[in-house]
């Protein structure tokens, strides 16, 4: 039963509907609401606010009960979430578990989700660089997925638009494969960082080694103050929240900026049902919702709706939204919708050692790496395999020091871990893969979760572009460390599932043929063009790079698109 309360339609109607709260969701608010629209968010998890719900925050080590170690009873209970890097004793309330939202593995995926409001922007690794032309020239010179509908050119001004609000620390390097941005002062590289940057760059002509681009306030600017944020403190407790507001979040920058225009409204504890289509007018007009608590539905209306629900659950949504126009979901009139997931290929990853330079440690917990973008297949098909990888790595210094005997006890004990030991390389890849029709996400047909809606069933895997790709990686990543002097060079394939890397995109692609894709270059769904989505799922690639600065751009430039339509009544 739908309810709508005593204040009948119009105290549930809006300019504009957001589905999700994540990077995304909170940037579709923030344009919109800046734009004088009237916005509804509507976030499935609970409300988390800046500072007052980030209860671990500001603890040490000895304030857990398990020093930050999950008990067995968690990780028995948590075989997929578990595996995340930032799932911990202090960070499990950031997390959904795997038993609150279950899903249908047709093939082995490992899907990390974040439900609170702020999504996985309390989560993620903030590491953001743009794309560049021969990203999004990629499908179309090499003939795989379909031409994306909008150049570097295009995005450009919206990276611009989002590095500056956002704050990204990062260094112009001139690199045509990695472009510069809006940048607040860099992170540094350590000694032997550098090192290894001289010996690879003297070695190889086309490799180019940068330190990374990072979403840390490494010197606030005015735009950031004014959002109530301050210096990153290098602390590297990021999953926890951060009081200090010193990396970009939805719960520390775009919401509370969105608020501050008075047009916002949001919305916890909505589970987003499908999106409800008007045969008459030919277009979307609401937004079921389901309470996650009283599972009443309820029904809000607005003129343009922004679906961010991050990538899967974009797609589950569409697809759920059934009607006799579109019984396969809603704008799947060529029956693509959940079809072309894509993901990145964390798979291989190198570890070394390296003598020397025991007479120089650093301070910190610095958030960026060192990163190497791609250089495979850049200006032309060169190797056996697709498009490539970009690189990243890091040398630190063992904190445990010199080795010493488990029985040693005293003044000797101390003395011996007092001191950190010799240095450790370790280098991993972020490797692009290919988009195919096989891939894809579908509605389990007899299998529903608690709020009524049918389970996400997963069918995604590797082929054998992504393991030559791969291959190598490693092959290449050896013989770099092999160059600048490392020693003890092991190579590793983790055979990770697909997932782990918390990059999936794809299944609402963007293109420039209704036939071939469901949005066009304004992030529309071209059978229902009051509808946008502007998550991971609307990537028509996936590029090499982390993804989460180009959701941003792609959003903002639609958001402000949206408005503009809206206000000449064109949608």
């Amino acid at each position: 039963m739908v309810n709508i309360n005593s204040g009948g339609v119009a105290q549930h109607t809006f300019d504009a509907i957001v589905i999700g709260s994540g990077i995304s969701g909170g940037w579709a608010a923030k344009e919109l609401c800046e734009k004088g629209l009237k916005t509804l968010v509507l976030e499935r998890g609970r409300n988390v606010t800046h500072l007052k719900d980030y209860p671990t925050a500001t603890k040490n080590p000895w304030d857990f009960p398990h020093r930050g170690h999950l008990p067995e009873v968690i990780k028995n209970e948590n075989p997929i979430a578990g595996k995340c890097y930032a799932f911990s004793e202090a960070t499990t309330h950031f997390f959904v578990k795997d038993k609150e939202h279950p899903y249908v593995q047709e093939k082995p995926f490992d899907w990390i989700r974040g439900y609170q409001v702020g999504g996985k922007s309390l989560l993620w690794a903030r590491q953001t660089q743009r794309w560049s032309r021969f990203d999004f020239e990629g499908p179309a010179r090499d003939g795989f997925a379909t031409a994306w509908p909008v150049s570097y050119q295009d995005i450009a001004p919206w990276y611009s638009h989002v590095e500056l609000f956002a704050g990204i620390a990062g260094n112009k390097d001139g690199l045509e494969t990695l472009p510069d941005g809006e940048f607040l002062p860099p992170w540094e590289m350590n000694v032997v960082e550098k090192h290894i940057q001289k010996r690879i760059m003297d070695a190889y002509k086309d490799r180019h080694v940068v330190i990374g681009r990072c979403a840390h306030l490494t010197q606030p600017q005015s735009i950031h103050l004014q959002q109530g944020r301050g210096q990153c403190q290098a602390r590297s407790l990021c999953e926890r929240g951060c009081p200090f507001g010193g990396y970009f979040s939805s719960n520390s920058s775009t919401l509370p900026w969105a608020a501050k225009t008075g047009n916002l409204t949001l919305r916890p504890d909505s589970v987003v049902h499908s999106i409800i289509y008007d045969e008459k007018k030919g277009k979307a007009t609401g937004v079921r919702v389901i309470d996650a608590h009283t599972k009443v539905a309820t029904e809000y209306y607005a003129r343009i709706i922004f679906v961010n629900a991050a990538t899967l659950n974009s797609n589950l949504i569409l697809l759920n939204s059934k009607s006799s126009r579109f019984p396969n979901g809603l704008g799947n009139d060529n029956d693509l919708l959940g079809r072309y997931i894509a993901f990145h290929n964390y798979r291989g990853s190198l570890t070394a050692t390296i003598d020397g330079y025991l007479d120089t440690y650093y301070y910190g917990r610095r958030p960026a790496a060192v990163i190497m973008p791609n250089f495979r297949n850049v200006y032309k098909q060169e190797t056996d395999f697709l498009r490539g990888y970009m690189t990243f790595y890091t040398a630190t210094r063992s904190s445990w020091g010199h080795a010493v005997d488990s029985d040693q006890i005293g003044a000797g004990y101390k003395e011996n871990i007092s001191e950190p030991g010799g240095w450790n390389i370790y280098m991993m890849m972020q490797g692009e893969t290919i988009p195919k029709a096989a891939n894809r996400v579908s509605l389990s047909k007899d299998q529903k979760d608690e709020w009524g809606i049918p389970l996400l069933s997963v069918s995604v895997d590797y082929d054998d572009n992504d393991v030559k790709s791969l291959n190598d990686f490693l092959q290449q990543g050896a013989e770099m460390l092999d160059k600048a002097g490392c020693k003890n060079i092991a190579t590793n394939d983790s055979k990770q599932a697909p997932g782990l890397d918390i990059h999936e995109m794809g299944g609402i692609r963007m293109g420039n043929d209704p036939q071939t894709s469901l949005l066009n270059k304004w992030n529309q769904l071209y059978a229902c063009p009051n509808v946008f989505v502007t998550d991971g799922a609307c990537m028509t690639s996936t590029g090499t790079q982390n993804p989460s600065l180009t959701f941003m751009a792609l959003t903002a430039r639609a958001a402000n698109y949206a408005a503009d339509e809206l206000r000449k009544n064109n949608i």
